[in-house]
């Protein structure tokens, strides 16, 4: 999407969750951007998780229902105004959208609902230097939309530091393809996402955001409404905004390198009713989420050690992989289980190319996680050598790419942890690049005797309820002989995939 003059960022005070407020303040927003939306418009919100156990991890309702209605009202030709999202792994994305008290505020609005793990995947085509692959797959409601609005929560990151804009486009594919190259080249990913679609309007719920954490964040009282018209201009000034230089987080520099939009100040206008200055005010104190899992563990039952991922020379840590995946595991444990730090038995949790002492004592448990966790040493009486499983992603193909279901997560976790006892190893791995939030989730309620998220009975009726709704609708799809993933699907309508700025 090409822009006329400086990309613009609308900054205004909102300290409620006011649904006509938020209405007026979007809708006055769209007129000084000289939007109009039409065509198929397709808003993306965060929601990756939801319900009172997830309270400030998603965008809220009350936020959505003012935006749509401010989109409502600018509308000009609009053929389809709709919702989509694909939630957090595993979890079916109804269930999430349940939570959050989604659907009958779209039933109020008379807005469509997409499940993106639901809908046929359509393959784009990537060009440009330094991708990641030649192709990816996203959403058919994402590739066929003509005004992609972003509404994104305003909150911390444990992979990227922070999640505005650009870290909500990981939810623009379903489960089998954001886990390739979920790795340490996290932030590549995120830059090869840009080139599927650009937003025409970004807004941002930052009445009440989420500091340190992306599933459990703590509240954080900001009282805004930011909006924009430019992915990295947007992302940059809500980086000033809690003190962050838009340039030290790597998924904004890179597709500001790759021409996407600024991150100075100088070419961006700023407007609003709050300046930067009185925001950064208001902003004071905000924690992001970058903790490496050594210091995220200290003073716990749990040791971790990690050592670089595949490519020590881009990186000597994996950001964007299976550590971070740990962090969020125990603080959903914590939010399930109010005892257990107390109950969980001393263990020790190894990442990458480790190479330090590992401190077990008799009856300690050790888990390798990871494909590319390696380790040589003694364990007890025994030397153990742990080698590498990582697979070059070149090898990996999107084309072939599987669906992990929980249920066989459970079974597979179960069978992993029986067979280290019985064999007598005084280790376990778990494999996968990388080893999801929720297999973590599992092996440390196995490991640990903790309470299972997954068949707690709040969450059970919900869970399995919305799983078979998902799986009935898929089912049905491949019955009807409709395809679940399209090729070239640009190519065939004769268009030519969306380019940068």
């Amino acid at each position: 999407m090409k822009l006329l003059g400086k990309p613009k960022v609308i900054i205004r005070r909102c300290e409620r969750y006011d649904v006509e407020k938020i209405r007026g303040i979007v809708r006055e927003a769209m007129v000084e951007l000289d939007l109009a939306p039409h065509g198929r418009t397709l808003l993306k919100p965060n929601c990756v998780a939801s319900g009172p156990m997830f309270k400030d991890a998603y965008t809220r309702p009350e936020f959505l229902e003012g935006v749509l209605l401010a989109l409502k009202d600018r509308a000009r030709g609009m053929t389809e105004l709709a919702v989509g999202e694909r939630c957090g792994i595993t979890i079916p994305t109804r269930m999430s959208f349940e939570g959050a008290g989604y659907y009958p505020m779209l039933s109020r609005v008379g807005v469509k609902a997409y499940h993106f793990e639901e809908v046929p995947q359509v393959e784009i085509p990537l060009t440009h230097e330094g991708r990641l692959r030649d192709y990816l797959f996203t959403p058919e409601p994402v590739a066929r939309a003509d005004f992609f609005v972003n509404c994104p929560k305003f909150k911390s990151h444990p992979w990227t530091t922070v999640t505005f804009a650009m870290k909500n486009y990981i939810g623009i594919q379903d489960d089998r393809h954001r886990l390739i190259d979920h790795d340490h080249r996290l932030n590549d990913k995120l830059l090869d996402l840009q080139y599927i679609v650009q937003p025409q309007l970004i807004c941002i719920d930052a009445i009440t955001a989420g500091e340190g954490r992306m599933l459990t964040p703590i509240p954080f009282d900001l009282g805004l409404v930011i909006i924009g018209n430019n992915s990295v201009a947007f992302d940059s000034v809500c980086s000033r905004i809690i003190g962050l230089d838009p340039e030290s987080v790597e998924h904004i520099r890179l597709p500001r390198e790759h021409g996407f939009g600024p991150t100075s100040l100088d070419e961006i206008e700023l407007s609003g009713d709050v300046t930067l200055a009185e925001a950064q005010a208001k902003a004071r104190g905000f924690k992001v989420g970058l903790i490496r899992v050594e210091k995220y563990f200290e003073g716990s039952n749990i040791t971790a050690y990690a050592g670089p991922p595949p490519d020590p020379e881009r990186t000597d840590y994996c950001w964007g992989g299976c550590p971070g995946a740990i962090e969020e595991a125990i603080e959903i444990l914590r939010v399930y289980d109010s005892e257990c730090d107390k109950k969980m038995p001393r263990m020790h949790v190894v990442f990458g190319a480790y190479e330090g002492r590992i401190d077990k004592k008799p009856g300690e448990k050790v888990i390798f996680i990871g494909d590319c966790a390696t380790w040589q040493g003694q364990l007890g009486d025994k030397l153990v050598k742990v080698e590498s499983l990582y697979r070059d992603r070149s090898t990996r193909d999107p084309h072939e790419a599987k669906h992990d279901d929980i249920f066989a997560k459970m079974l597979s976790v179960s069978k992993k942890l029986r067979d280290a006892q019985s064999a007598g190893s005084p280790y376990v791995r778990l494999e996968g690049c990388p080893v999801s939030v929720a297999e973590q989730v599992l092996t440390m309620v196995m490991a640990g005797g903790l309470k299972n998220p997954y068949l707690q009975p709040e969450q059970a009726i919900a869970f399995n309820k919305n799983y078979l709704m998902w799986r009935s609708v898929t089912a049905l799809k491949r019955i009807k002989g409709e395809p679940y993933q399209k090729h070239g699907a640009f190519e065939e309508r004769g268009e030519a995939a969306p380019e940068a700025d």
